[in-house]
């Protein structure tokens, strides 16, 4: 199975992609932990140059994560499922759908034709979506900032709601969560959910 945690920054996704793959452990499942971009060497190179690097283009920055996606699925992602083990992924595509097609504005639809062809089509079988508005998301922001953590108000923004959007568009396998609920009540909404499934 292939979960996916989403969510603006500082929406908790990362606490709660940790917590899902120590349940799932402890419930003897073998589960791949990996987050996005990075998972592999490549991902990782390019995590490092998209988050800290130069200033670029909108579709340079994308092409760059369908990049690093395309090498996460290939070499690490499809492995992990052909053999049966569990895939816990923090961010995914919809990242760059909200991000890149809504945040710099190039489309939802674009975003998502590029990274269907790179990933083969492949999707979560589930998506947790922590939603957070952007007032309250700076609020929870640290000192240090990456280089897209540091985008204008607007873009902070389209990205909180853009969220709300893919939810909506993705019934099927995107739960929404109220990311203002306490670390413990999200654990177990998730949990409950993932035990549906």
């Amino acid at each position: 199975m292939f979960v996916s945690f989403e969510g603006p920054d500082w929406s908790g996704k990362s606490t709660q992609a940790a917590r899902l793959v120590e349940w799932l452990r402890g419930e003897g499942r073998e589960v791949v932990a990996t987050r996005e971009p990075g998972g592999t060497p490549l991902g990782e190179a390019v995590r490092d140059l998209v988050l800290h690097g130069v200033e670029m283009s909108p579709w340079a920055e994308a092409a760059l994560f369908a990049t690093a996606r395309a090498e996460h699925v290939a070499a690490l992602i499809q492995p992990a499922l052909a053999r049966g083990a569990w895939v816990v992924c923090d961010r995914y595509v919809d990242s760059s759908l909200v991000y890149q097609g809504i945040g710099r504005e190039l489309g939802v639809d674009a975003v998502l034709g590029l990274n269907a062809t790179v990933t083969e089509g492949l999707l979560p079988d589930l998506t947790f979506v922590l939603l957070l508005d952007a007032e309250a998301a700076a609020a929870r922001s640290g000192a240090e900032l990456d280089r897209i953590e540091r985008a204008d108000e607007p873009f902070r923004r389209r990205v909180a709601d853009g969220y709300g959007t893919l939810a909506a568009r993705f019934p099927g396998r995107v739960v929404a969560l109220d990311a203002s609920r306490t670390p413990d009540e999200l654990e177990e909404q998730v949990r409950e959910h993932v035990r549906r499934s």
